[in-house]
């Protein structure tokens, strides 16, 4: 972790610094979570390189547009990055439609709707961890517009790499039927489900460890098994 001086200005606040202390005691769990980002994240793409083969030859054959949805999010610092996911959607989707997506969004393509079913268009942020920017376990990466709607204490979510999963992902594993059913998505989204998730994502950060970040990701696997 940065020093605190070089923290934004946002995250240099008396809410952001009892996680910040937290943190700073696990130097040796958040190298571990480290270095198991990078050899897993190595071993799994080669494993899952025919899978993505398919998958980009499917998705070019059913619609025009690039292979990837590379939209922008935000990660550790605040920093905003490209995130790797499989396009499931027309081109330009975040252009026509809320930057959620509802369960019975008209804007996801027939490979898209297969792909999202079987929950493959997240696999593309392998690519990601390697590279630093993501990690296995850590808060869902947030578009900038809602970042700018986090209270001062959300902030301390941005300590962390931006995660693939997490308990609030597990939590909120049906998020996209709950906002289908929303008059006004955005709203919806900023007003209740966003601050219900944070107060998963902040309570990790406080009981943080690399042994529980393992355990994570075993209670998603059997989350996505158990919806499906």
């Amino acid at each position: 972790m940065i020093s605190w001086e070089k923290l934004p200005s946002q995250m240099q606040t008396e809410a952001v610094k009892p996680y910040y202390e937290i943190l700073q005691k696990k130097q040796i769990s958040l190298i571990f979570k480290r270095l198991f980002d990078i050899v897993v994240s190595i071993i799994m793409l080669l494993i899952l390189s025919p899978v993505f083969l398919v998958l980009a030859i499917a998705i070019k054959l059913d619609s025009k547009g690039p292979v990837f949805y590379r939209q922008v999010r935000v990660t550790q610092y605040g920093k905003e990055f490209r995130i790797f996911k499989f396009r499931t959607m027309v081109t330009n989707a975040d252009k026509i439609g809320s930057q959620v997506t509802v369960g019975g969004d008209s804007r996801i393509t027939r490979v898209g709707k297969v792909i999202r079913e079987c929950r493959l268009d997240e696999i593309g942020q392998l690519l990601n961890i390697l590279v630093g920017s993501m990690t296995f376990v850590g808060t869902r990466p947030e578009v900038p517009k809602y970042v700018e709607k986090y209270t001062s204490e959300m902030w301390a979510t941005l300590l962390l790499p931006a995660g693939v999963t997490s308990e609030a992902s597990i939590r909120y594993k049906d998020e996209a039927a709950l906002l289908d059913a929303a008059e006004d998505v955005d709203a919806t989204y900023i007003q209740d489900v966003l601050p219900g998730k944070m107060k998963y994502n902040l309570r990790s950060i406080q009981e943080y460890s690399f042994f529980k970040d393992i355990e994570t990701m075993f209670q998603t696997v059997f989350a996505v098994v158990e919806k499906d």
